[in-house]
């Protein structure tokens, strides 16, 4: 067994009772968490809630805290401070019991490359200790699952990225975990491999997974999250559906783009009936467009044609700009969610 193994998955016998759904209404809580490494506070005060069978994203640049979290819920890391709760269980003074709740999916594969994909996955059900013959079923439903029966007697170090990341993910379900841990699993894939990743995970949550996934991706947070969570510097600076936090950004904009620089200025004041009280436009000289949050798009673009032209502004395009996740991230944090950042913590806490 590979020390990767074990620090993945460690559990002893007294952990393999069988898993009891405690009825709780909340399957993960999250209560003001706080973790330094030296002078780096990596957590300062982070709490949130996932309810059954939803799926969580947690958003946020390198070094924003999202992985630390994922190490202090799984138990491989104590908090210095505050709460956190599988279905109810304390992970810090119950660790063993919130183990056997838990399912993790790091950064990169865990997989032992000298094994075959059916090796791995039975390998890690014999360290669960199950029988022989139920491991051996279960790797072989996993398999069917993931897309990798074909693959089941190759070696993994003949497997393509997405063809790892599937397999370390049907790992981490081996035990069937009230709860999953994906930590940023879409990580260095090819386009086509995380479209792959993205409908394996979006199966897991419509057979009733719960999960927690951790990404820089704003697509992907948009695309399988039911509620997502942004942190930076080790804060939640924001919570919501991708509807409410695009509404957060101050909704709709519509975009003038006029043929003559001089005219820039003219158009917010020609246009203040459209735009939201208390915002601001975003003016780009090198474009000629101003950006204007309005309080409504409803025919909106020739409204905006009709008023300007009846003050003399020569206009070249009017568009509707609604918000992204993008548009969020960098209206919050100033950047954009993929930028790297330095943690501070030359050990990879994140």
């Amino acid at each position: 067994m590979t020390a990767d193994h074990q620090r993945r998955y460690p559990l002893g016998a007294c952990d393999l009772a069988p898993i009891w759904r405690t009825g709780a209404t909340l399957m993960v809580v999250v209560k003001d968490l706080k973790k330094r490494f030296g002078e780096t506070e990596a957590l300062k005060g982070v709490s949130f809630e996932v309810e059954p069978g939803t799926v969580l994203g947690v958003l946020g640049p390198n070094g924003a805290g999202k992985t630390t979290t994922v190490r202090i819920l799984t138990t491989l890391l104590k908090p210095d401070s505050g709460t956190a709760e599988i279905e109810g269980i304390d992970v810090i003074a119950n660790p063993a019991q919130a183990r056997a709740r838990i399912g993790l999916t790091g950064q990169y594969a865990a997989v032992d490359e000298r094994l075959t994909g059916f090796e791995n996955l039975q390998l890690i059900g014999r360290f669960f200790h199950m029988r022989k013959s139920i491991a051996e079923q279960r790797a072989h439903e996993l398999l069917d699952q993931f897309r990798l029966d074909q693959a089941a007697d190759r070696v993994v170090k003949t497997y393509s990225g997405g063809m790892r990341r599937r397999l370390d993910i049907a790992m981490s379900l081996i035990a069937r975990p009230s709860v999953l841990f994906l930590d940023e699993p879409t990580t260095g894939l090819d386009p086509r491999s995380r479209q792959e990743m993205w409908e394996v995970i979006e199966n897991l949550v419509a057979k009733g997974t719960t999960t927690l996934l951790t990404t820089q991706y704003l697509e992907e947070a948009e695309r399988l999250a039911d509620r997502i969570v942004v942190i930076d510097h080790g804060t939640v600076i924001a919570e919501g559906t991708a509807g409410e936090l695009k509404a957060q950004s101050g909704g709709q904009r519509v975009e003038v783009t006029l043929s003559d620089a001089s005219q820039l200025d003219r158009v917010t004041p020609a246009l203040s009936e459209f735009q939201i009280d208390g915002t601001h436009e975003s003016i780009d000289v090198d474009a000629l467009t101003v950006t204007i949050p309005v309080t409504t798009t409803d025919r909106l673009v020739p409204a905006v044609v009709r008023r300007l032209d009846s003050v003399g502004i020569d206009v070249a395009d009017v568009v509707v700009r609604r918000p992204t996740l993008d548009d969020v991230f960098f209206e919050l944090t100033g950047k954009p969610a993929e930028a790297d950042e330095d943690s501070g913590d030359q050990r990879g806490e994140q």
